[in-house]
C-alpha cells in the first residue's frame, strides 16, 4: 500500500488553497500547517484530507473546507491568548486550529456522538486547551463567558441573542446568517458597547443549519436542498419512458437531423449553447454543428464565447481575415488552456475562416469573447491602441494603469490587499480611463470603428476586472453577478455594434446560459446571462443545455493545476442526468419550450439534482462539489443528451507549425 505523506500535502494545501486565496495571518497559516486534518476524518476519507473541500463525517455532517476554516478564524482577529467559543464542534478540526492560537477553546456540539468522538480525537492528539460540551449551541456556554471571540460553524436565521450577550465588549462574533437555510452570508459582529453591535459582511457561504432554541427547529421546517436518500434510490422509470417517447434520438453528431430544432429556434436573435463540462468533446462538436447550421441557414452574425475578450480578438482577426492583428500573443494560453485550445474549437475556427474568405468584410461572421479575466492583456491592448491614435493619451493611460502593475503576476492578491486596506484601490484610475475613451469616441472611431470597439471593450473589461478582483473576497454572489453582468452587457454591446439585424450565438457553460431563476442560484441572489437574456429578449432568446451520464472529461484537480483526463462518475439517482440515462436512448434532443405533453412537462418540473463540471472536477466529493437543484424545463428551452462522452483533445502545437503568423493558436 502506498504511504501518503500527509505533512507534505498539508503544507502544499495551505500554500496553494489558503495563502494563495488571500489569508495572510501568520497565526492562522501556522495553525493550519500543524493540525493533521486526516485525524479528524473517517479512514475512508484520509486520501482526500487535503483537498480544499468539505468532506463527509459521521451523523450526516461535514467537515468544513480548510479555506473556510482559515477565513473564519482570520476574521476573529486573534492575536494569541484569547478565550474563544466555537459553536458546532463537528469533527473537532476547527477547534484544534483555534487551539493553536487561543489560550482556551470552548466548543459546543448538538449531536452527542459527534461531541464524544471529537473529544476522543482532541484528547488523543493532545489538544488539552479544548473543552467540549454536548448541548444547544445557540445558547452558547454561559458558564465561561464572556469570550474574546465566538465562531459559529452552522447557519442560523439570525444572530442568537445569547451569543451576542456572551461577547466581551470589543469581542468579535463570526457567524453564517440567512433566511434561506441552504445559503448564508458570513457576518462578523463586533460588540462596540454594552448594547451596541456593528456588523460587516464577509462572504457568501453554505453551512448546515444551526439547530436549537435560537436557531432552526429540528423538524420539517428545515428541508434539505438534496433529495432524501430514499428518493434518490428510486429512479422514475415511468417518467424516463415518457421522455424516451418525446425526445428526438440521433445516431451521431454528423447525421443528426437539426431541421426540427431550427424550426423551434425560429426567429430567435440570441441562441445560447451550453455545456455540462468545460472538457467534453461531444458538447463542443454538437455546439459547433448547431452553430454552423444557424450561421448558414439563419444568418447569425457572430459567436460570443465564455472566454476573454483579447484572446478571442486574436481568433476574430484570423477568421475575418482582418488587416491588423490585435496583439502579438497566442490566444488562450493561460489556465485552463484546454478549454478553448483544443482540436474541436480549432476545427470550427478553421471552418469559419474558410467560409468568411468568400464574403465581403461586412458579411463575415465574427468571433468575440465575453469574459473579464484578462486584466493585463486588456491593459496592453488599450495602450497599444492609444500609442497609435493618441500617444499623449497613451502616456496618461500608462500612469493610471500603473496602479495595478504590482499585481500583474497574481491579480487576485490585489483584491485582498485592497480589502484589508494594505493597498489603496485603483478604481478611480481605471474608471477615469474608460470615461476618457468614451469622451473621445467620435474622434477615435474615425480611425477604425472596429478597433475602437476593441479598445473600449478592453478598457471596460479592465474597469470590471478591477472591481471583480476587489469584491471576490466578499463572496461568490457579488463576484458571480459582476462577471455574468459584464458578459451580458458585452453581448448587448456586440449586438448594437453589428447592427439591428444582427444575431448572436453564445457559447458558455450551462450554469451561465440556463435561466438562473430556475436553479438554486436564485436563492443566493445570483443571476446569469441566461436569466438576463430572457428578461431582455423574451422568446427571442433560445437556450440549449447539454448533459451526460458518464465517460471521460478534461479537467484539473485544482485551480492552475495540470489538465487530466478524468473518469466521469455515473449520474446520481434523483438527478436529471440519471433520468436521461434511464431512457435507454444514447443521444437525443428534448424540446422543452411548449413542446412536451402536459403530464411530462409537469413531471419534469419537479426540482431535481443537476450536475455541473467546470475546469475543476473532484469525483471524491461529487455531490457537494458538482450538483445543485434545478427545474430543467424552466432552465432551458432545449436539452441535448449524450449518455457517454469523451474528453476534448488539447491542441498539439506541433500540428500548427508553418501556419501564418496570424494563426491564433500558434506555438
Amino acid at each position: 500500500m502506498k504511504t501518503i505523506d500527509f505533512a507534505a500535502l498539508r503544507l502544499d494545501m495551505v500554500d496553494r488553497h489558503v495563502a494563495a486565496r488571500g489569508v495572510r495571518s501568520p497565526l492562522v497559516l501556522d495553525a493550519l500547517r500543524t493540525v493533521p486534518r486526516e485525524a479528524f476524518l473517517p479512514e475512508s476519507m484520509h486520501e482526500f484530507a487535503y483537498e480544499d473541500s468539505p468532506l463527509p463525517i459521521a451523523e450526516g455532517q461535514t467537515i468544513s473546507q480548510p479555506y473556510i476554516v482559515a477565513l473564519m478564524t482570520e476574521a476573529l482577529s486573534l492575536t494569541g491568548g484569547e478565550k474563544v467559543l466555537e459553536i458546532g464542534t463537528g469533527s473537532g478540526y476547527a477547534a484544534a486550529v483555534l487551539s493553536r492560537i487561543a489560550r482556551d477553546v470552548y466548543t459546543v456540539e448538538r449531536v452527542g456522538p459527534l461531541a464524544q468522538s471529537a473529544t476522543r480525537v482532541l484528547n488523543a492528539l493532545g489538544y488539552a486547551n479544548v473543552h467540549v460540551l454536548h448541548g444547544d449551541g445557540t445558547l452558547g456556554w454561559p458558564e465561561h463567558a464572556p469570550y474574546d471571540a465566538i465562531v459559529v460553524a452552522a447557519g442560523g436565521p439570525e444572530v442568537p441573542e445569547s451569543l451576542k450577550a456572551q461577547l466581551k465588549i470589543g469581542g468579535r462574533l463570526v457567524i453564517p446568517v440567512g433566511i434561506d437555510r441552504r445559503v448564508q452570508e458570513l457576518l462578523r459582529v463586533t460588540r462596540e458597547s454594552e448594547n451596541e453591535y456593528s456588523t460587516k459582511d464577509i462572504a457568501d457561504v453554505r453551512f448546515v443549519p444551526l439547530v436549537g432554541e435560537e436557531g432552526w427547529a429540528p423538524d420539517d421546517r428545515f428541508r434539505p436542498a438534496r433529495p432524501a436518500a430514499a428518493d434518490r434510490d428510486a429512479p422514475d422509470l415511468a417518467l424516463a419512458k415518457s421522455m424516451a417517447r418525446s425526445c428526438e434520438p440521433f445516431a451521431d453528431i454528423a447525421s443528426a437531423d437539426l431541421e426540427p430544432l431550427l424550426r423551434r429556434i425560429g426567429g430567435a436573435r440570441v441562441v445560447l449553447l451550453g455545456e455540462a463540462t468545460h472538457g467534453s468533446s461531444e458538447f463542443y462538436r454538437m455546439r459547433e454543428r448547431i452553430s454552423r447550421e444557424l450561421i448558414e441557414k439563419k444568418g447569425f452574425s457572430f459567436v460570443a464565447i465564455e472566454g476573454d475578450w483579447p484572446d478571442a480578438a486574436r481568433v476574430d482577426h484570423y477568421v475575418r481575415h482582418a488587416e491588423f492583428a490585435p496583439s502579438e500573443w497566442t490566444a488562450f494560453a493561460r489556465f485552463p488552456v484546454w478549454m478553448w485550445r483544443n482540436e474541436e474549437v480549432r476545427d470550427f475556427v478553421d471552418w469559419l475562416r474558410e467560409r468568411n474568405a468568400g464574403l465581403e468584410p461586412d458579411r463575415r461572421v465574427a468571433f468575440h469573447g465575453l469574459d473579464l479575466y484578462s486584466l493585463f492583456n486588456s491593459i496592453r491592448s488599450v495602450l497599444e491602441y492609444l500609442d497609435e491614435v493618441d500617444p499623449e493619451a497613451a502616456g496618461v493611460a500608462r500612469r493610471r494603469y500603473g496602479c495595478l502593475t504590482p499585481w500583474q503576476s497574481d491579480p487576485a492578491t490585489y483584491g485582498q490587499a485592497a480589502l484589508t486596506g494594505a493597498y489603496r484601490t485603483c478604481e478611480r484610475e481605471v474608471v477615469t480611463m474608460l470615461v476618457d475613451l468614451m469622451d473621445k469616441r467620435r474622434a477615435y472611431a474615425e480611425h477604425d470603428g472596429a478597433r475602437f470597439l476593441d479598445a473600449v471593450q478592453n478598457a471596460r473589461l479592465v474597469t470590471n476586472a478591477e472591481r471583480y478582483y476587489r469584491i471576490m473576497y466578499y463572496g461568490s454572489r457579488a463576484s458571480w453577478n459582476l462577471r455574468d453582468g459584464h458578459m451580458f452587457e458585452t453581448l448587448k454591446t456586440l449586438l448594437d455594434f453589428h447592427g439591428p439585424e444582427s444575431k448572436a450565438l453564445v457559447w458558455a457553460h450551462n450554469s451561465h446560459v440556463g435561466d438562473s431563476a430556475a436553479t438554486e442560484m436564485s436563492s443566493r441572489g445570483e443571476y446569469n446571462i441566461g436569466h438576463l437574456c430572457r428578461k431582455e429578449f423574451g422568446d427571442s432568446a433560445y437556450s440549449i443545455g447539454f448533459g451526460t451520464n458518464s465517460g471521460t472529461v478534461a479537467a484539473a484537480s485544482e485551480w492552475d493545476g495540470p489538465m487530466e483526463v478524468k473518469r466521469v462518475r455515473a449520474a446520481l439517482p434523483g438527478s436529471y442526468e440519471r433520468l436521461c440515462h434511464e431512457t435507454g436512448v444514447a443521444r437525443f434532443m428534448l424540446p422543452l419550450r411548449n413542446a412536451m405533453p402536459g403530464d411530462l412537462a409537469r413531471a419534469l418540473a419537479k426540482a431535481r439534482l443537476e450536475r455541473a463540471i467546470g475546469v475543476i472536477y473532484r469525483p471524491g466529493t461529487e455531490l457537494e462539489s458538482h450538483y445543485f437543484q434545478a427545474v430543467l424545463p424552466r432552465q432551458f428551452d432545449e436539452y441535448v443528451w449524450f449518455d457517454e462522452t469523451c474528453a476534448v483533445t488539447p491542441l498539439d502545437t506541433k500540428k500548427v507549425e508553418g501556419l501564418p503568423d496570424t494563426y491564433p493558436f500558434g506555438v
